[in-house]
């Protein structure tokens, strides 16, 4: 009896160790367009890191795995090499946000079959530690279709990581104010699917803006265009939570911002219209030229506004901006078509997400008991700041 005591005793005080105590992983991607930057950066920060992610692959409208960084080439060679020797995780991306391919290829059994062949041969041929899967743009339609292929890529994989990188969605009550559409609930991803293929599961939970009214309408007596408030992003994780366990979770986090022409509308509320992304520095550095100052927002991120004198400053240099293209969408406004009655004249706001921002997250991943945070982007343009709270 004492020796069974003992022994369970013994157990006991083992047996959390390699669950609960899990390590809190750090990864970020690396986008292939500023390799020179991004490998930089990583390399310099090895230590700090669990995983990189080099957005290394696109699918094209074929189907074939096109290999965007040059794996076999510097400088992505020798970080991968450093990367190894370190024990941090290659897990490269393969992107895709081909709407109308994804439906076609993916609905096809054999292009599908194929594709999931090919992900897999070059995951072992390049000796990866795993694959992120990002496939953008999907229809609702094609749901069973993409849990499907993830399933056959998850069987060919084996012990080899497989990694899923999605959006992120709050509850329908936090996106609209009344009664929500029919086919609001709809979704291109399906989470239980998605939780039984992916090792982990990365959600973007950036680029907020203007999707939750909830939020918009408590803001509008002031501009509100977040790249991500923390409390957009406690919903976003603990709804996810309900289908997905923590210890699959990955928060994403944005080291980035945007500008905005933002226009005051007659009856209440604003008119967004997204000018570029970029980086910090390139805020920070327009903001001593003109003399503003840059304030602490409710959202947690760092922002301030100026009014044009002749024209807009120009766009930020490579170095600063977010990719080497800059999409500019359809003007994104607070209120109903009706009310877009302009009251005064323009001006514009930058907002942007600085270290104390990504600690905001780091630490609400920490609460929520997730498995660990992923930056977009590590590019070496990032508040360098933010590496004091990747510990």
């Amino acid at each position: 009896m004492r020796k069974f005591f003992l022994l369970t005793i013994f157990i006991l005080s083992i047996a959390p160790l390699g669950a609960s105590a899990a390590k809190f992983e750090y990864s970020g991607w690396l986008p292939y367009w500023r390799e020179a930057s991004s490998t930089a950066d990583a390399m310099a920060h090895l230590n700090q890191l669990t995983e990189i992610n080099p957005f290394g692959y696109i699918v094209q409208p074929d189907g074939t795995v096109m290999d965007a960084m040059g794996v076999a080439d510097e400088p992505w060679k020798s970080l991968i090499a450093a990367a190894k020797a370190k024990k941090v995780r290659v897990i490269p991306t393969v992107m895709w946000s081909d709407t109308e391919a994804i439906h076609r290829i993916l609905s096809d059994t054999t292009a599908r079959i194929k594709l999931e062949d090919d992900i897999t041969e070059l995951a072992f041929n390049e000796g990866f530690d795993g694959i992120d899967i990002d496939f953008e743009g999907k229809r609702a339609e094609d749901k069973n279709y993409f849990s499907t292929f993830l399933r056959g890529l998850y069987q060919r994989m084996g012990k080899k990581w497989v990694m899923c990188t999605i959006e992120s969605r709050t509850p329908l009550s936090s996106r609209y104010l009344g009664t929500p559409p029919k086919d609001a609930g709809v979704y291109a991803n399906d989470w239980a699917q998605i939780n039984k293929y992916c090792d982990r599961v990365r959600f973007m939970t950036y680029d907020q803006e203007t999707i939750d009214q909830k939020l918009n309408a408590a803001a509008l007596s002031a501009p509100y265009a977040p790249v991500a408030d923390v409390k957009w992003v406690e919903k976003a994780i603990r709804l996810a939570m309900q289908t997905i366990p923590k210890h699959k979770i990955v928060i994403g986090i944005a080291t980035y911002g945007y500008e905005w022409e933002v226009t005051p509308l007659t009856q209440s509320g604003y008119r967004y219209d997204k000018l570029w992304a970029f980086n910090p520095r390139y805020a920070t550095a327009l903001a001593a030229q003109i003399g503003s100052k840059v304030q602490r927002n409710p959202a947690g991120e760092l922002s301030f506004s100026y009014i044009p004198q002749i024209q807009l400053p120009p766009p930020p240099k490579a170095d600063q901006q977010l990719s080497n293209t800059t999409p500019i969408p359809a003007p994104l406004q607070t209120t109903t078509p009706a009310a877009v009655v302009l009251a005064t004249a323009s001006y514009n706001i930058l907002w942007w997400s600085d270290a104390q921002a990504i600690k905001q997250k780091i630490d609400l991943a920490k609460r929520l008991g997730v498995r660990g945070v992923a930056v977009f982007k590590l590019d070496g343009g990032e508040d360098p700041a933010m590496w004091q709270y990747f510990k």
